[in-house]
């Protein structure tokens, strides 16, 4: 935990780190990318670079750590450094690289904050980020120990491609060679590499939509100017060879007989998809509602996979839309409009505000933070903050 030298002069400079640490993680990346053009070839996105996010996905995730050491002594953010965990392993991070990423991230700390830093202040944040860094490597260790192989990236191949919805495309796979494969939980979602028309390599987390187990099913939406979904949508056939990684993410269903809310928004409904499927293969006789919010009827990417399960098992199925439709309410999803059932779990997936809007009147009903649990696709600026 931190010491009891260095927690005072955390404290006392976390108010001026944290205000600067935006400015301090964008000059850190041009640092790292100057010195390491290489690691944007498969590792790092450049659209999340270009947006800003994954600066501000780190920017918030090292104060939100820090502000949790100064809070909490003798604790860690256990929920950030699992999510962290399991991005950083879905994308293949070894524990060498915290250390390029630490002599890069206090050169831009020195150079930010020249005019105040002194050796005591910058021991003190070393310290912070080497406990935040430690803690991950060790997560991320256990996480790949826990794969049924040992390999970052496998060979699959295509075996179907289908439109799903009208700006949606389900990917179907199955293994090109004969490295064992991880069972995947639903909820779970896999890294895939896409080589682009410039050569570079790009990487994206997607969410797995159907069956899990051994089998690997993919939806992904065209996202307009996207470089990854555009490849796979323009340029992936079946036949084609794609490396993925193994399954990772925290959002799965959790063990107990409770009601199940799934909530979702557009291509949000992948994750929610996913564990629809598995407790209509169980035969679950928990009540579960699934919730959907969609521009129209045709943009519902799992629409007859989600109608199919919800009505295996007897799931209540409320659906939100924008454009008027029989059976659909018009509009976007409010839970003050549904009658959640008590000692409801609720798993929520779509757009960040929709899940803020929707988190929020969540807890307003009576569902504890503690059973709410979401998905971030791309870099969690939500966490972060």
């Amino acid at each position: 935990m931190l010491s009891e030298k260095s927690r005072p002069i955390i404290e006392a400079t976390l108010p001026l780190v944290g205000a600067r640490i935006g400015s301090i993680t964008a000059d850190f990346y041009q640092r790292l990318f100057a010195a390491h053009p290489e690691l944007l070839d498969g590792l790092f996105s450049r659209s999340n670079q270009r947006s800003g996010d994954q600066q501000r996905a780190l920017a918030g995730s090292i104060a939100a750590f820090a502000t949790h050491l100064v809070n909490n002594p003798g604790t860690l953010p256990e929920k950030v450094l699992s999510r962290i965990a399991h991005k950083h392993a879905s994308l293949g991070i070894t524990e060498d690289q915290y250390g390029v990423v630490h002599e890069h991230l206090f050169a831009a700390i020195a150079a930010d904050l020249a005019d105040v830093i002194t050796p005591d202040i910058a021991e003190a944040w070393t310290e912070v980020y080497w406990l935040m860094a430690d803690a991950l490597i060790k997560l991320e260790k256990d996480l790949y120990a826990s794969q049924a192989n040992t390999k970052m990236w496998t060979p699959w191949r295509v075996t179907a491609k289908e439109a799903a919805g009208a700006d949606a495309m389900t990917f179907t796979l199955e293994a090109a060679d004969d490295t064992p494969a991880t069972e995947a939980i639903p909820g779970q979602y896999i890294s895939v590499k896409v080589r682009l028309r410039d050569g570079l390599r790009q990487v994206r987390q997607y969410s797995l939509s159907g069956d899990t187990g051994t089998n690997r099913t993919f939806t992904t939406k065209l996202n307009d100017g996207g470089e990854v979904s555009t490849a796979l949508h323009a340029g992936v056939e079946p036949g084609d060879i794609l490396e993925i990684s193994n399954p990772y993410g925290e959002i799965t269903l959790k063990d107990g007989d409770g009601p199940v809310v799934l909530a979702s928004a557009g291509i949000g409904c992948t994750p929610t998809a996913s564990i629809l499927r598995s407790l209509a293969e169980s035969g679950t006789d928990r009540q579960v509602m699934v919730l959907h919010a969609e521009k129209t009827m045709d943009n519902w990417a799992l629409r007859g996979q989600m109608t199919a399960d919800a009505a295996t098992i007897d799931a209540e199925l409320q659906l939100w839309l924008e454009s008027p439709h029989a059976g659909a309410s018009e509009g976007f999803m409010s839970l003050r409009e549904v009658d959640l059932p008590a000692e409801a779990s609720l798993y929520l997936c779509g757009p960040l505000p929709f899940m803020k809007k929707i988190r929020d009147e969540a807890i307003d009903a009576g569902i504890p933070a503690t059973r709410i649990h979401y998905e971030v696709f791309g870099p969690d600026v939500w966490l972060a903050n």
